[in-house]
């Protein structure tokens, strides 16, 4: 977040140092480090906050996408209707296709 290298804190360390001074110093750094500690469990929580509520949305669309398709029991049933027809007329076909080939092969052999 902050790009704060070693020379940064040590000049941030000795202003403080001077302006607060040595008596003071620790009890100041236990405070600012409590508040800062408060800061970054504050910030998980509502990151964690934020991310359960994106995937609650994000089943919530899923929920309603498998709500809004067709259920198993039609796609079968579909299915079946439309393959039903063209089964009877591919076999209807092939009937006619072996008849008319015996056929062909009964006038071969007599002729």
């Amino acid at each position: 977040m902050f790009d704060i290298g070693f020379w940064e804190l040590s000049i941030i360390a000795v202003v403080a140092l001077l302006v607060i001074g040595p008596e003071r110093l620790p009890k100041v750094a236990r405070t600012a480090g409590m508040w800062v500690g408060r800061a970054r469990r504050f910030v998980g929580s509502v990151k964690a906050d934020i991310d359960r509520e994106l995937a609650a949305e994000e089943l919530k669309k899923t929920l309603a996408k498998q709500a809004d398709s067709k259920g198993l029991y039609d796609i079968v049933e579909e299915t079946t209707r439309s393959i039903s027809p063209q089964a009877g007329n591919s076999a209807d076909e092939a009937g006619e296709q072996a008849d008319t080939g015996h056929a062909d092969k009964s006038h071969d052999s007599n002729g």
